[in-house]
């Protein structure tokens, strides 16, 4: 047994912040990812000092093996094919999602000092939210009824862990964003934004808080716990609100189109986002110190001398994304998130729309 944090999607938005905060920490931290060109770029920018082991987490014996090795004292698994991708890779998500799960619970139980296993969930679990009729906040009580795949295998992913014989903590994430102008630069993310109501309600969380939530819950005492990782309330906004505001810092002032509100008639028409209570997670992991207006304000920074050019082509680029928008054409006044995720990329309901 050492003292080590083994942390699983360690190149990804979260894994990269975390492993970044774990080594600011002092912790030592063995990185574990797919060995692909991208990752081996990306282990180059580490923090000195962290380990990298490449291993394929859907392949039990490379799993053994890792844990094994590495004998952690936690394990953080992020490690997931998330929306919208999951859709089009339904089998592969599973194995990754659900089978690599498996493999990694049973990996650790096998050690002689079982490490803490720190699971990566998310609010998917609680599926579409409509807030005419629930104006309820989330609560790690709320009962679990997932919309789509990704919210099934977070479900399924939770039981395991529960299952298991380790000590184990779980987060379920809230809509986790970055200060860095390039990760919004997507056209795939921009589409996906944009089926969304803009009326619904998101709680965002700034990655670097969501990694000293993940830091401390290897230590924190919640052992047995599911807590929901959200920003302080000031990130309690609605959908149509985030996307225009983060484009505005980066000076693209108005160059977003306006998708459509969602229909309070329709509780499945909704996506799976809304406020949370985040009191608890809080009082145990002390992870908020981004603010939603501080996290606009630095933004803006980074962007720089770019937010200028990007003031004057904001009639362009909303004309461009307009035309591309998936309501482009459409006369129905409501969104429909889940029909227009289905046209893009597949079905998305749990079952994939087998009878």
């Amino acid at each position: 047994m050492t003292d080590a944090v083994l942390v699983t999607g360690a190149f990804g938005l979260v894994g990269s912040s975390t492993v970044k905060r774990l080594a600011a920490d002092g912790r030592r931290v063995v990185a574990t990812d797919l060995d692909i060109p991208a990752n081996r770029k990306a282990a180059e920018k580490l923090p000195p000092g962290v380990e990298v082991q490449y291993a394929d987490l859907t392949d039990p014996a490379a799993v053994d093996a890792l844990v094994a090795a590495v004998a952690p004292a936690a394990i953080i698994h992020l490690a997931a094919v998330i929306p919208p991708f999951i859709y089009m890779r339904r089998e592969l998500a599973e194995k990754v999602n659900v089978g690599a799960m498996g493999s990694l619970l049973a990996a650790a139980e096998k050690q002689p000092t079982r490490p803490r296993f720190v699971l990566a969930s998310s609010i998917a679990v609680y599926g579409a939210r409509n807030p005419h009729t629930h104006p309820d906040v989330l609560t790690a009580d709320t009962p679990l009824n997932p919309a789509d795949v990704y919210g099934a295998h977070k479900v399924a992913a939770e039981a395991l862990v529960r299952a298991s014989t380790l000590d184990w903590v779980i987060l379920r994430l809230g809509g986790v964003l970055t200060v860095d102008p390039a990760a919004y630069m997507k056209m795939d993310n921009l589409y996906f934004e944009g089926v969304l109501p803009v009326d619904g309600r998101i709680q965002t969380v700034d990655v670097r808080d969501v990694a000293r939530a993940f830091a401390a819950a290897t230590t924190a005492n919640a052992v047995g716990e599911t807590l929901l990782i959200g920003g302080d309330d000031t990130h309690r906004l609605v959908q149509g609100d985030v996307a225009p505001a983060m484009a505005a810092a980066m000076g693209l002032v108005g160059g977003l189109p306006t998708g459509l509100k969602g229909d309070p008639a329709r509780d499945d028409d909704w996506f799976n986002t809304d406020w949370m209570d985040t009191s608890r997670a809080q009082e145990v992991l002390k992870y908020q110190h981004h603010s939603w207006p501080e996290m606009l304000i630095e933004t803006a920074n980074k962007a720089g001398v770019s937010r200028h050019l990007l003031r004057v082509v904001a009639p362009l680029t909303k004309a461009i994304f307009t035309r591309r928008a998936a309501y482009h054409g459409r006369i129905e006044p409501y969104a429909d998130p889940w029909g227009a995720i289905a046209a893009k990329w597949a079905d998305p309901r749990p079952d994939g729309g087998k009878p």
